[in-house]
C-alpha cells in the first residue's frame, strides 16, 4: 500500500488565517487550525504583516500534519499593501482592501489614463482598493516610509516568500494590483505612482512551484510549496469551477464571479478584469459591505441575525465603510423609507436586500465579461461565512429568481490552496483536482419568482441618494 499523500493549504484573510490538512487522493480534510487576526478601525484598515506570519504558525500547527505534509499552498486577501524594508521586514502595516483613504489616488489614476484605457490595459478600472491606489497613497502621505521599501508584496506573497525565501507571485493575484497586465506590469502605470518594478516579485506561470520550505520554518523543510493566489481565485480552483457558472461569495466583503474564457475589459468599472490562478480570466464584482454591515444592523436593532420580516418599503443603503460596487468610498449608510409601522424585523431584512443588491444586479454583466452568455438557469453556488445562513439563502433566492446550490465543503479558500499544492504531486490542473473531490456537491434550493419590487425600490432609491453618497464627509 503506498503512503498517503497530505498537503497544506491555507486561507490568510482579513480576520484569521484558516489551514487544512487534505488528503490528496480523496479530499478528505485531515485536520484543521485557525489563529485570527487584529485589524485597526477608524479611517484606515491596517494590519502587521508578523501577526499573519505567526497565525500560519498556529494554524498550519493546528492541522496536525506540519512536519508531514509534502506540500503547502497559501491563498491570501486580495489587494493589500505589504511593504518591506531591505531585510525583509514591515517598513509600515499594511494597507487592507477595505481601506478608503487612498480613494483620491484612485480617482487621479483614472483621470491620467482614460477608465477605457486602465482597463484595456489591466483588466480594471482601479478603485481605493487597489494595490496601485494604496501605493500612490503611501507615496503621497508617508514619503519617508515609501522611501525605505525595499520590496513591495501582496499577502500571500509575503507568507509564501517567508516560507521559501523566492519574491514570487501568481498572475491572478497580480491582476488585482492595478499595475499588471497582458504584458507584465505595466512600467506607465508604475511610473505614474513612482513604484520602481525592481521592488516587484516575479510572476510565475500556472502550476509552477514557488520553491520548497526552507530550514526553521512553521512546515516540514524541503515540502513543495505552489505559488499560491488571492483568496476569490482560491476559491474558484477549490469549487472546480468551470467557465460560466456564477458564484456569490458572502463574508466581510461580498463578491461575484465566474471563471471566463475571454479577458475581460469593463470601462464602467462594475466588473473587475481578474485572471483565474490557472490560465483563464475571472471576471468580479465585489461590495465592501456585506455580512459585517447586515450582522451590525441586527446589533442596532437587538435582533438575532436571522429574525427577519418580509413587508414593508423600507430601503437600507449598508454601505457602512464606504462601497466599492457601486463606486462610492465616502458612502455611509442610509435608512430611506422608515414608517411608523416598520418593524425591526422588516429593518433587517432591507439590509440583507441592499447588501445583496449591488452582487446581483452585476451578475450578468459578470458572465458577459467573461465571453459566456448569462444562463438563468444555471444554479447561483453560495459560498463563504454567510452561505449558510437560511436569512441570506431566502434573501438571494428571492433577489436573484435563480436556483440557489450551497456546497457541504467549508474553507473552499483553503480547499482551493490545497488543491494548488495537490497539483504539484499529481501533475494535474489545480480545478480538476477539486472536482475530482467534489468539493461543489451540496444541496440545490429551488427558485422562486424575483422580487422586483424591492430591487427596483433599492436601485430608485441608489440613484435618488447619489449625490449624498459620493460627498466627502463634512459636506454633506
Amino acid at each position: 500500500m503506498s503512503a498517503q499523500r497530505v498537503v497544506i493549504g491555507v486561507d490568510s484573510s482579513t480576520q484569521s488565517t484558516k489551514a487544512l490538512a487534505v488528503d490528496v487522493e480523496t479530499g478528505a480534510v485531515l485536520g484543521e487550525g485557525r489563529a485570527e487576526h487584529a485589524v485597526t478601525a477608524g479611517a484606515g484598515r491596517e494590519s502587521d504583516p508578523e501577526q499573519w506570519w505567526r497565525a500560519l504558525g498556529e494554524a498550519v500547527a493546528g492541522t496536525g500534519w506540519a512536519d508531514r505534509a509534502a506540500a503547502c499552498s497559501i491563498a491570501g486577501q486580495q489587494h493589500g499593501l505589504v511593504t518591506l524594508d531591505a531585510a525583509g521586514r514591515p517598513v509600515r502595516p499594511a494597507l487592507l482592501w477595505n481601506d478608503v483613504r487612498s480613494a483620491p489616488q484612485a480617482a487621479d489614476l483614472a483621470a491620467a489614463f482614460g477608465a477605457a484605457e486602465l482597463a484595456r490595459r489591466t483588466g480594471s478600472v482601479p478603485t481605493a482598493a487597489f494595490t496601485a491606489a494604496k501605493w500612490a497613497w503611501l507615496h503621497a502621505n508617508e514619503r519617508a516610509a515609501a522611501d525605505r521599501v525595499a520590496a513591495v508584496r501582496l499577502p500571500h506573497d509575503f507568507l509564501t516568500e517567508r516560507l521559501t525565501g523566492e519574491a514570487v507571485t501568481d498572475r491572478g493575484d497580480a491582476s488585482g494590483t492595478g499595475w499588471w497586465g497582458l504584458d507584465g506590469y505595466d512600467r506607465d502605470v508604475l511610473g505614474r505612482i513612482g513604484l520602481d518594478p525592481g521592488l516587484l516579485p516575479r510572476v510565475l506561470p500556472p502550476g509552477a512551484p514557488a520553491g520548497v520550505v526552507r530550514a526553521g520554518m512553521p512546515l516540514r523543510e524541503g515540502a513543495l510549496v505552489a505559488t499560491g493566489t488571492g483568496d476569490n481565485m482560491a476559491a474558484a480552483l477549490g469549487l472546480g469551477l468551470t467557465p460560466g457558472r456564477p458564484v456569490l461569495s458572502l463574508g466581510t466583503s461580498g463578491t461575484v464571479y465566474a471563471v471566463g474564457r475571454t479577458r475581460p475589459s469593463d470601462p464602467s468599472g462594475t466588473v473587475a478584469g481578474f485572471a483565474d490562478a490557472l490560465g483563464r480570466w475571472l471576471p468580479l464584482a465585489c461590495t465592501l459591505n456585506c455580512t459585517l454591515a447586515v450582522d451590525r444592523f441586527a446589533a442596532l436593532v437587538g435582533r438575532d441575525r436571522e429574525d427577519v420580516e418580509q413587508g414593508g418599503t423600507v430601503v437600507v443603503l449598508p454601505h457602512l465603510d464606504g462601497e466599492r460596487t457601486p463606486d462610492l468610498p465616502h458612502a455611509s449608510g442610509l435608512v430611506h423609507g422608515l414608517r411608523h409601522d416598520t418593524t425591526p424585523g422588516q429593518l433587517l431584512q432591507a439590509a440583507y436586500d441592499g447588501a445583496a443588491h449591488a452582487l446581483l444586479a452585476a451578475l450578468d454583466d459578470v458572465l458577459r465579461a467573461g465571453g459566456e452568455s448569462p444562463a438563468p438557469d444555471e444554479p447561483l453556488l453560495l459560498i463563504g461565512g454567510g452561505a449558510r445562513g437560511r436569512a441570506w439563502q431566502r434573501t438571494v433566492l428571492r433577489l436573484s429568481g435563480r436556483a440557489v446550490q450551497v456546497p457541504e465543503a467549508r474553507e473552499l479558500v483553503a480547499l482551493g490552496a490545497a488543491a494548488q499544492a495537490s497539483a504539484l504531486l499529481t501533475g494535474e490542473p489545480a480545478d480538476a483536482v477539486a472536482r475530482r473531490w467534489r468539493t461543489a456537491a451540496g444541496r440545490v434550493l429551488d427558485p422562486v419568482t424575483r422580487d422586483d419590487d424591492t430591487l427596483e425600490r433599492i436601485t430608485s432609491t441608489l440613484r435618488r441618494a447619489r449625490a449624498l453618497q459620493e460627498a466627502p464627509p463634512g459636506e454633506r
